[in-house]
């Protein structure tokens, strides 16, 4: 049971109703979940308002509500806050209900439109190898040092991110590395966080379905950087042209890496192979098992990261020549007749373009790059024929397909993305609506030496097909029809 005056500190409230000497034994924003003595927040979203649920959630046993419009008729006994801002509200008395476990341990956030997840489930891996005792929330799950649990949002809620903050605390975890996505920052899922430092990776053309201009979604991007704390450490990508952008009128302390231009930290291709990657970081040569120049620059950032949460170089690039490819990243498999199989999670333009790019840079040129790719269904719209023009430019053969058409016609994103072909490309392409077929088509046409790109799902066990979810995996798919065996 906690003090509800206790939760309540650091909000911003416009009047209360009853008493707030109450004890409460939990906080909730779905009615449903609510049980005796508990806190209920009333949040307006797209398809339903919470303030309709207000008498519901008193029925089940809520003692306090946090809303924006008090009701008219306010039952005796029930304390009503109002506030102008209950998402930020909830943010705030999360991290009080749970005891601010951000404070006790180093949190590094990660936010951009590409490799967040790269970056901070291979910073989990370095500080794992480095011996310390480590967290990681992040889109293809959460983990407290070799234990997993499973993930429902790039970037949970506020009340889940601080259970699991609180968890890792008591396991005695010193740092957790967590994805922050634009829709986190925007509904205030990582206000009330204290952040020992954050990362930016890149900005491209991604969720505007949600934030509607681009310019929105940078600003979103930014605001996560406007929060940091003095004592927090900023490290941005140099090479995006937002990079400078992100850092400017932060109070923490700015750092920025990058390949191609001047920064505090640089990196240098030594060798390219689909085995690996020599590289160069503060000229101390190492070998990598990951592949892409996408990827030197996310290992940038994690070797950046070590040095600035205080580790030793040499140790630091030790753990890093160690780390495996993150699931979905990049994942590369030969089959006996030495035809070449790559899955990655590529579903945005700059993503798919930083994939191709890597693989044309290592290719002979005498073998064919075939790539199969679709868009997700319910989103950004606009993505879609960029995604057509660079598969069908950047590769040999092309495999336009569905990837997770949700309620959408496959056949009509699959036309979305075919307007984006040049007419000099159009002969490059087909169009298979089934993905299983689509994988099945791409592994027949290859001959041995061949390169076979599955792009778009990465790590995803499944594809959501009218609200259904069936099983659906690219790489088994990529293993059975070319006999690959674990």
């Amino acid at each position: 049971m906690k003090a509800l005056k206790d939760l309540l500190y650091g909000v911003s409230i416009d009047s209360v109703i009853g008493s707030t000497a109450l004890r409460v034994s939990q906080i909730q924003y779905d009615s449903r979940l609510v049980g005796k003595k508990s806190v209920f927040i009333a949040l307006r979203g797209q398809d339903s308002d919470g303030h309709d649920y207000i008498e519901s959630a008193i029925g089940l046993g809520a003692v306090c509500v946090v809303c924006e419009s008090i009701p008219e008729n306010c039952l005796k006994g029930v304390t009503y806050i109002q506030t102008e801002n209950p998402r930020l509200a909830l943010a705030v008395m999360a991290a009080n209900f749970y005891g601010r476990p951000s404070e006790q341990l180093q949190l590094v956030g990660v936010t951009g439109t590409n490799g967040k997840t790269s970056i901070v489930r291979l910073l989990f891996g370095v500080f794992q190898r480095m011996g310390h005792s480590v967290g990681v929330i992040s889109t293809i799950g959460n983990a407290i040092n070799e234990n997993s649990y499973p993930a429902t949002h790039t970037t949970p809620d506020p009340l889940a991110i601080n259970a699991f903050l609180q968890k890792m605390v008591q396991a005695g975890v010193g740092y957790c590395f967590m994805e922050v996505s634009s829709h986190g920052i925007d509904q205030h899922r990582t206000t009330g966080l204290t952040f020992s430092g954050g990362v930016f990776t890149n900005l491209s053309h991604d969720h505007l379905d949600y934030h509607e201009t681009f310019a929105q979604y940078r600003d979103t991007k930014k605001r996560f950087f406007d929060q940091l704390p003095r004592e927090a450490f900023a490290l941005s990508n140099k090479d995006d042209k937002n990079g400078a952008f992100m850092l400017q009128n932060s109070v923490a302390n700015p750092h920025f890496y990058g390949a191609k231009t001047s920064a505090n930290f640089k990196v240098k291709i030594l060798e390219r192979d689909f085995a690996g990657m020599l590289l160069n970081i503060d000229n101390k040569e190492f070998w990598t098992s990951l592949v892409g120049d996408f990827n030197a620059v996310n290992l940038l950032a994690v070797y950046a990261c070590c040095k600035l949460l205080g580790k030793e170089a040499e140790e630091s690039l030790h753990a890093m020549s160690a780390i495996e490819p993150v699931a979905g990243r990049f994942n590369t498999f030969t089959a006996s007749d030495k035809i070449k199989a790559i899955v990655d999670f590529a579903h945005t333009p700059d993503a798919l373009e930083n994939v191709l790019s890597s693989i044309n840079k290592i290719r002979t040129g005498n073998e064919m790059l075939i790539t199969v790719v679709g868009c997700g269904g319910g989103r950004d719209v606009d993505k879609r024929p960029k995604m057509g023009r660079i598969a069908t430019l950047m590769s040999d053969k092309v495999i336009f397909t569905s990837d997770n058409p949700r309620d959408e016609d496959p056949q009509l994103i699959i036309q979305h993305m075919e307007q984006g072909v040049a007419p000099e490309d159009f002969k490059k392409f087909l169009s298979i609506p089934d993905r299983k077929q689509a994988i099945k088509a791409a592994c027949q046409m290859a001959h041995p030496h061949d390169i076979i790109l599955v792009a778009g799902k990465g790590h995803e066990t499944y594809q959501e097909i009218q609200g259904v979810k069936i099983d659906f995996d690219d790489l088994k798919e990529l293993k059975s029809n070319l006999k690959i065996s674990d």
